[in-house]
Order: C-alpha cells, then sequence, then structure tokens
C-alpha cells in the first residue's frame, strides 16, 4: 500500500468526539521519545504531520490523521516518563483507557518499543494489558537503525523470551522500522493495507 494522502482532523481528550464513521482505525501508542512522532511522519511521507519533540510527552491528546481517505491513524499520548504533573497523568490514562475499550473502529493497536533497550517493565505491563482486555496488537521496534543486525536479532530475542516467560503462548506479531532509514515501512503499510482489504470485502 502506498500512502497519497494524509491530512489531520481532530485532536481531543474525549473518546465520544471521535470521528463518528466507521473507518477502520489503528492506533500508535508507545512509551516518552520512543520515536513514534518520527515513525508517522516517515509513514506518511510527511515531515511535520505529527509534531516531534526531544521533550518527551509532546503529545497529550488523541491526534486523528484520516490516510487516502479510507482509513485512520491515530497518534496517542505517550505513556511513562512525560513531564507533566501525575494528575495529568491519569488524565491520560483515562482517555486512553477508555479509547482502546470503548473505540469499535480500532482493527489493531501498533505498540512501539526502543530496539536498543532491554525489555522495560512499563512496556511488558501495557501489552498484558492489551491482551487482557482482547485489544489486538503488533509490536513495532523503532531505531533499528542504531543497531547492527546480530544485535537487531539478539534484542528481539531477548523480548520474546520475555513475552513467553510471562503470559504470552506465542510472540505478537512485529516490525522492525527505523524513521531515518525508512526501515520496515513497506511491510507495515502491506500490512494495514492487506487488513484493509479484508474489512472492504465483509463489509
Amino acid at each position: 500500500m502506498k500512502i497519497t494522502s494524509a491530512n489531520f482532523v481532530i485532536s481531543n481528550s474525549d473518546v465520544s468526539k471521535c470521528p463518528s464513521n466507521n473507518l477502520p482505525e489503528y492506533a500508535f501508542i508507545g512509551r516518552s521519545n520512543v520515536g513514534k512522532s518520527s515513525l508517522i511522519n516517515m509513514l506518511t511521507n510527511r515531515k511535520n504531520l505529527a509534531k516531534t519533540s526531544g521533550r518527551p510527552g509532546k503529545t497529550q491528546l488523541i491526534n486523528h490523521f484520516i490516510i487516502n481517505n479510507n482509513w485512520y491513524l491515530v497518534d496517542l499520548p505517550g505513556y511513562g516518563y512525560a513531564r507533566v504533573s501525575k494528575s495529568a497523568k491519569k488524565v491520560f490514562q483515562k482517555f486512553i483507557t477508555q479509547y482502546f475499550k470503548k473505540r469499535t473502529q480500532l482493527v489493531s493497536a501498533f505498540v512501539l518499543v526502543d530496539i536498543r533497550h532491554e525489555p522495560q517493565k512499563i512496556d511488558m505491563e501495557f501489552m498484558q494489558w492489551l491482551g487482557e482486555n482482547q485489544i489486538p496488537f503488533s509490536i513495532i521496534f523503532t531505531k533499528a537503525d542504531k543497531l547492527k543486525p546480530a544485535a537487531i536479532e539478539r534484542n528481539i530475542a531477548t523480548y520474546r523470551a520475555k513475552l513467553l516467560e510471562d503470559v504470552w503462548e506465542e510472540m505478537p506479531n512485529y516490525f522492525t522500522t527505523s524513521s531515518s532509514s525508512r526501515m520496515g515501512k513497506d511491510e507495515l503499510l502491506n500490512y494495514i493495507g492487506n487488513i484493509n482489504a479484508e474489512i472492504h470485502k465483509t463489509s
């Protein structure tokens, strides 16, 4: 799939105010400063579609972008380490939880993880929460250009072992990406495109 158009639609913290049509949605979420905005800009071929910042916690709302006029890319606030107050974090957590539980248009979440680091408790707990709530998701390993291929494989193997050690019977679907080298772009977009094609067949 190629992205030919990508446009901002709405930002809000109220799930009931998200777009009311039934177009499929794919939600991107991850720990603060994981490279989410850079990945979104790379996927959409837009330099500033999603705002990038060196300051963790820049994304603080549910942001909907309509892609090719037939599906939504949803940019969700990062979790953990954001330079905001505890009360603000509670607000983020509440509307993120409501989004995942109430948004029937959601097809899949993509959990972004920095491949350079060993498995983080906050990521593992969030993926477990998605699993417990039967929310489909894939892992996107980011910043793969920072490592050599052998290190990438080694770190993914570490994640696989950790996930299987916890509550998972098999490794969740995953992609290895780099915003600077565009690694993984085609694989990720084709994955979304194939799901959309199946949805359109049955609708």
